[in-house]
């Protein structure tokens, strides 16, 4: 009989969760997914459900994986949060079941596995598709995925310069203060993307925060934000002429504004490179669209859960 289940909070997640463990393991699953092998991933599209007294939406993120025996969902609320509020924008808990008796075996706290697992997908977008001899990592927004994209980039990749843009110059400079390494605080984002390699969108916005004029040719764009249909980060003008690569191309065409607003084409998922059934096309302009996955969460919450049961079986 089932006991009962494992209750993980932030911090114990924090304790449990590292980006030398996790990439590899996003690397595999997201190659699982692109191969449409049911036998390997189940995933739905996410069901999306409108808190509309509250501005927001609660998305649930089922996933079952049956060759590794993994089963899990994510509630997750997004909020369009006005700039200044103190309410978070995004609270997530990620639950594993046992798949064969259907008890649940683990509860976590879901917001360091949404924040890590996105930073650690778009890092692999960048290891797939930017130009390996990248110098400057321009970070559009200061929320907590700006700091999670952060960690994941700069412990991959040497940068030469990391350059950050807020809404408020506030908000820029706390970031910098905050994070470990050198980063320059830029007053506009045309400042923040001139010449850059790689940047990163990670925004609340709804309009377009980055045109395509401003984009050096060949930079690599990892667009995180905007993740409702009519929500953008990207304007058309980068849409066209960038070569669009998504997590899943199902959820791009369904949650997308960026994707459906510009009538850009999805032209792989990572899975598809990973596989090596695209190619990919470093000396382009290239987006990669993410809007998240529950298999990114299934893998990452499984990790967490193995690295607890080593961690409590050792004398």
């Amino acid at each position: 009989m089932a006991g009962p289940p494992v209750v993980l909070w932030q911090q114990e997640v924090e304790g449990l969760l590292h980006y030398r463990e996790l990439v590899p393991r996003l690397e595999e699953a997201l190659g699982k997914f692109s191969r449409r092998d049911s036998s390997e991933v189940i995933q739905p599209v996410r069901t999306t459900l409108t808190l509309q007294k509250h501005h927001g939406f609660l998305g649930l993120m089922p996933t079952y994986m049956e060759n590794d025996g993994v089963l899990s969902t994510k509630f997750v609320c997004f909020y369009k949060r006005e700039d200044g509020s103190s309410l978070p924008a995004v609270q997530a808990t990620v639950v594993l079941l046992d798949p064969e008796y259907g008890n649940v075996k683990a509860v976590m706290d879901g917001e360091l596995i949404t924040d890590m697992r996105t930073a650690a997908v778009s890092a692999i977008s960048a290891k797939l598709l930017m130009r390996p001899e990248a110098e400057v990592l321009a970070i559009l927004g200061t929320g907590k995925q700006a700091f999670s994209h952060y960690n994941a980039f700069t412990e991959m990749f040497s940068f030469k310069e990391v350059r950050v843009w807020s809404r408020t110059r506030q908000n820029a400079e706390r970031f910098c203060r905050s994070v470990s390494g050198p980063v320059t605080a830029c007053v506009s984002v045309q400042e923040a993307v001139r010449g850059a390699d790689a940047i990163v969108t990670v925004t609340r916005c709804t309009e377009p925060v980055l045109f395509g004029q401003w984009v050096k040719p060949g930079a690599h764009v990892a667009a995180v934000g905007a993740c409702r249909p009519d929500w953008r980060e990207l304007d058309d003008v980068l849409m066209e002429a960038a070569v669009v690569y998504a997590d899943s191309r199902e959820g791009a065409m369904a949650e997308s504004g960026d994707v459906i607003l510009s009538g850009a084409e999805v032209f792989a998922e990572l899975g598809e490179v990973i596989n090596g059934t695209k190619t990919a096309h470093r000396e382009k302009t290239t987006v990669f669209k993410s809007l998240g996955m529950g298999v990114e969460d299934a893998v990452s919450a499984q990790l967490v859960f193995d690295q607890w049961k080593a961690k409590t079986s050792q004398p």
